[in-house]
């Protein structure tokens, strides 16, 4: 990372510690992010979706977009920018409330998953209410990384981007063609 972007990133680290942690709502705060690990929160509710036909066509292309955001992420990314976690490289500044399993911070996973399937469900979605909850949980899960210390503003950023671009390409190619699908109909 450019050395700029380095010291912007860590800076907003250290205000959201100083200024925006407050300890009655690290719990929840916990709590929300690991509800993302490996995805399992949307995964469920795609999965969920899949049950009623009205719901159907939101959750098949949510796991669609959530597994190219996957592949993207997780498989690509992370593999080809090693960036390390902000609790290691500012060890000592930054008092993460959580850590990782996964050594590499850039792009945000988490976050890739939550605008993979919130853009996906914003688009899908007829109701107003639901198209601003489901940017709303994506917005959430991407500020909650921050607020644990897991990764930097840059890292949920990129997969914030990666994430709705996934969502675009499987709306924009997917979409018509199961919506064609029998499945789609029953």
């Amino acid at each position: 990372m450019p050395v700029w972007l380095q010291g912007w990133d860590e800076q907003i680290l250290l205000w959201i510690q100083e200024v925006v942690r407050i300890g009655v709502l690290d719990p929840l705060v916990e709590l929300y992010t690991t509800l993302g690990n490996g995805g399992i929160l949307w995964i469920g509710l795609a999965l969920l979706m899949l049950c009623r036909p009205s719901t159907r066509t939101a959750g098949v292309l949510a796991l669609c977009s959530m597994a190219l955001g996957l592949l993207c992420t997780n498989i690509v990314l992370k593999h080809l920018f090693l960036r390390p976690r902000p609790y290691v490289t500012m060890a000592g500044e930054l008092i993460p409330l959580l850590t990782s399993g996964d050594p590499n911070s850039f792009p945000s996973g988490h976050t890739c998953a939550a605008f993979a399937a919130g853009i996906t469900w914003a688009r899908v979605s007829r109701k107003m209410t639901w198209k601003v909850l489901a940017v709303v949980q994506a917005v959430l899960m991407g500020f909650s990384r921050l607020y644990v210390g897991v990764h930097y503003p840059s890292d949920v950023l990129a997969g914030a981007l990666v994430g709705s671009l996934c969502a675009v390409v499987v709306l924009v190619v997917v979409r018509p063609r199961w919506e064609r699908c029998r499945f789609a109909k029953e």
